[in-house]
């Protein structure tokens, strides 16, 4: 029997973030009477691991919950984590971008992994902008590198979405109807479920438009002084116009193992040489880069969500994942 369980944890700037723990009760049960943890995967005999799953924009929980229930079966404990503003997490009175995710959200979440539940082992599993809010998140945090096992990104790029002058046009154009509107009507323009907010998307226009991944709270001239004591570094984040620190430099510094996943079909948000240009930001020869195509033999071209979420990806994709997880398990 999969159960599903919320707990509420509390950022440093007093947001409540959902973390649901998915587990499969049959095979805590099965490895309870065998007296072993010790599972059979079609990769390898793996200890059950723990994963770390989060969605990106216009998203909650059902994004991963599929994928999460499916590793769940093969023995792992999964934690979904659902931004500020998404699912059950609370709704924010201030304006957030994806920035104040990583910064906020993920830093909760891991500190409520690692500092409270004491986990000796993490895999984590992200899509589209969860990937990125990942990337910040361990840039300003690299203590925690070396206590995540694996990454898996699905259909993740921040400054490479622009390959042509259609694509050029069209950023500009959401855009500016996103500024109008204040927000994107997720649901009218099948994007998902979550309404999204001009301050929260534009980062991203901002990004893919100037190519580049910078801060848009942090100096360049006091990241280091910012980032050794993290119990000042809320004050020091403030708004600056000027000197933004740049992750992009800092992307190689990570040096867990990733397995990035992009969708020929998805052709806006994600297109592959955009996740192409941000998977070799990391410059890590263990990393590997699978785009998935009808043209590679695969079942499906793939969407920015089907990618994910489809019966197709399930049946290819997800696989694929669970023997990242087990090569890089503990």
């Amino acid at each position: 029997m999969m159960i599903q369980t919320r707990t509420l944890v509390t950022t440093k700037d007093g947001e409540k973030i959902a973390i649901w723990k998915i587990v499969d009760n049959a095979k805590d049960n099965a490895k309870d009477e065998k007296k072993t943890d010790i599972l059979k995967t079609n990769a390898s005999r793996v200890k059950p691991q723990n994963i770390l799953l989060t969605h990106g924009t216009f998203s909650d929980k059902q994004t991963c919950l599929r994928i999460a229930q499916y590793l769940a079966q093969l023995g792992h404990h999964c934690y979904i984590m659902e931004w500020r503003g998404h699912g059950a997490s609370s709704i924010p009175t201030d304006k957030f971008n994806f920035e104040t995710v990583a910064t906020y959200d993920f830093e909760a979440t891991f500190r409520y992994l690692f500092a409270e539940l004491k986990l000796d082992n993490l895999h984590c599993v992200t899509h589209s902008g969860g990937g990125a809010c990942l990337t910040m998140f361990l840039i300003q945090h690299p203590q925690y590198i070396d206590h995540i096992n694996s990454i898996s990104m699905f259909a993740c790029q921040v400054y490479g979405a622009i390959v042509n002058a259609k694509s050029h046009v069209k950023i500009l154009a959401v855009k500016l109807l996103n500024r109008l509107l204040g927000y994107l009507p997720a649901n009218r323009l099948k994007l998902g479920p979550i309404n999204e907010s001009y301050y929260t998307m534009n980062q991203w226009y901002d990004w893919n438009l100037n190519k580049d991944f910078k801060s848009s709270f942090i100096k360049q001239s006091t990241f280091k002084k910012t980032m050794s004591d993290e119990s000042t570094a809320p004050e020091n984040m403030a708004p600056t116009t000027t000197n933004h620190f740049d992750y992009r430099q800092h992307m190689p510094t990570i040096t867990t193992p990733i397995y990035a996943i992009s969708a020929k079909g998805d052709h806006f948000i994600s297109p592959t040489s955009g996740c192409q240009l941000f998977f070799d930001e990391f410059a890590n020869p263990k990393n590997v880069f699978r785009e998935y195509s009808t043209t590679h033999g695969d079942l499906d071209d793939y969407t920015h969500s089907r990618i994910m979420i489809s019966r197709n990806a399930a049946t290819e994709i997800w696989p694929t994942v669970a023997a990242w997880i087990a090569q890089h398990a503990t």
